[in-house]
């Protein structure tokens, strides 16, 4: 029988849970027993975590972490959480696969940059969360280990790349996720999933890379079951390092801070299908829409509009710039036969493209890019967020690769039927999916709340108070328990 006890644990929000273990309310230990026995329950119906470690070693962790609340010693704002890390990150001592079967039998020598942070805050390390291989799509299906299911409904996707850190947090089987986010993985699988996902703006959350100096598409950042919890985690992952020269300086403390604020006034813009330029399938659109009354209790006045700007040539200069940073990261082993054998053919095609491409083409795309920015920064004069949908359709069968249609209209990349996140990703703003209702078949979908230029804060003040009045994580939880 399932003990209640533990119950009440997992049911704590990561604000919640910290404070519980810093006030010894609960020990590390207690917590560690009560996500060990969901993650036994429930991970196997949607293998949302991987490489999972060994029950007794991750319990003695957490014993070390009361003794050190025993002896009174300092003690960082995770101390004694356990956290699965997305399996793009590098966490020492634990696999390291990349969801590739190059990287297999991989263990991780060092951490990453935003690992040593999670670290030194306290955080139990427990596994890894799963992904596609390379990151590459928003369905978490790898040759590895197989297929992430839905919260909802495991036969579905998860949605990905941090998939099975959505799925992981919804599910509960631990309090809050790392993630990170090119072309939706923070925003979509919150959103097939019923909870929250901050993309924050580049340079935020600092990160390795060959290329420290030109701003990059893909960052990290967190998903969690409340902005709340978000903002706890922004505040150990965020913060300037010296190997990222254009890491934001700003003191990351203030993302902890309450979050509490009036929005009488405040007004968004929702950009809906982007003037009929983008295909939704049917339902997700309606959803969306109804979910935008949640801003008009809280005092927010909302109107449907949209900037001049041509949609098809944005995904163009995007579609650029992704094959040009992919083949970047990938051509290694493009260029190895006995690896290329092994890429997925949407890496295969994404190295190709970026391998054809000129200079000409790719400063034009970032040229674009720029384009769309200064668009957007003049709109936003008139607005204080944007408000758009955060997928295109409801999950989807997860034996799919992908969707192959939308609304009627073929998709021709692997990628397409995630376009809507495209505009934040090429703006460079936050943006904070937050959860909208559900469909006809009773699955989840979300919109995405993007603010100004490194308004990370402003995005989760406004979904903590769309949070508080919608209720949607805390109504109605996953039916697995």
């Amino acid at each position: 029988m399932q003990d209640a006890r533990q119950d009440g644990i997992t049911a704590m929000g990561a604000v919640d849970l910290a404070a519980a273990i810093r006030g010894r309310v609960v020990s590390c230990a207690e917590v560690m027993r009560a996500y060990l026995e969901r993650i036994h329950r429930l991970n196997p119906q949607v293998n949302a975590i991987v490489g999972l470690q060994d029950d007794a070693a991750l319990l003695r962790e957490a014993e070390g972490a009361d003794a050190v609340l025993a002896r009174g010693e300092p003690v960082g704002p995770l101390h004694g959480f356990p956290l699965a890390v997305k399996d793009l990150d590098p966490v020492r001592g634990l696999p390291f696969t990349q969801g590739s079967p190059i990287f297999a039998d991989r263990i991780a020598e060092t951490d990453s940059i935003m690992v040593t942070r999670l670290r030194a805050a306290g955080a139990i390390f427990i596994g890894k969360t799963n992904i596609p291989e390379f990151g590459l799509g928003s369905h978490s299906f790898n040759p590895v280990y197989g297929a992430t299911g839905n919260a909802y409904d495991p036969a579905k996707t998860g949605g990905g790349s941090s998939g099975g850190a959505a799925v992981a947090v919804a599910l509960r089987m631990q309090p809050v996720a790392d993630g990170s986010d090119h072309a939706g993985s923070l925003r979509n699988p919150p959103a097939f999933n019923n909870c929250y996902g901050l993309r924050p703006a580049w340079g935020r959350i600092p990160a390795e890379a060959k290329d420290v100096f030109s701003p990059g598409l893909g960052v990290l950042g967190a998903i969690g079951r409340t902005p709340g919890d978000i903002g706890l985690m922004l505040s150990v992952l965020a913060g300037y390092d010296p190997r990222c020269p254009n890491a934001i300086r700003q003191d990351p403390s203030a993302f902890a801070s309450p979050l509490a604020r009036d929005f009488r006034g405040t007004r968004i813009a929702w950009l809906g299908d982007c003037g009929g330029q983008i295909p939704f399938d049917p339902g997700v659109l309606d959803v969306g829409r109804a979910a935008l009354a949640t801003f008009a209790e809280i005092g927010c006045t909302v109107e449907e509009a949209m900037p001049r700007y041509d949609m098809e040539r944005l995904w163009e200069d995007w579609l650029v710039l992704r094959a040009f940073t992919v083949a970047a990261n990938l051509r290694p082993f493009y260029d190895e036969p006995r690896h290329r054998a092994l890429l997925k053919p949407e890496a295969v095609w994404e190295v190709e493209r970026g391998l054809a491409l000129g200079a000409d083409r790719i400063i034009a795309a970032l040229e674009g890019r720029t384009r769309w920015y200064e668009t957007l920064r003049r709109f936003m004069e008139g607005y204080d967020y944007l408000v758009m949908p955060s997928a295109q359709v409801f999950p989807f069968d997860k034996a799919l690769r992908w969707p192959e249609t939308v609304g009627g209209q073929a998709m021709d990349t692997y990628h397409r039927w995630m376009q809507i996140t495209i505009p934040a990703t090429m703006s460079g703003l936050p943006a904070l999916d937050v959860p909208a209702g559900f469909g006809a078949a009773g699955l989840p979908t979300g919109i995405q709340i993007v603010g100004p230029n490194h308004g990370e804060l402003a995005c989760l003040q406004l979904g903590a108070a769309y949070d508080a009045a919608s209720n949607w994580v805390r109504r109605f939880p996953p039916p697995l328990q």
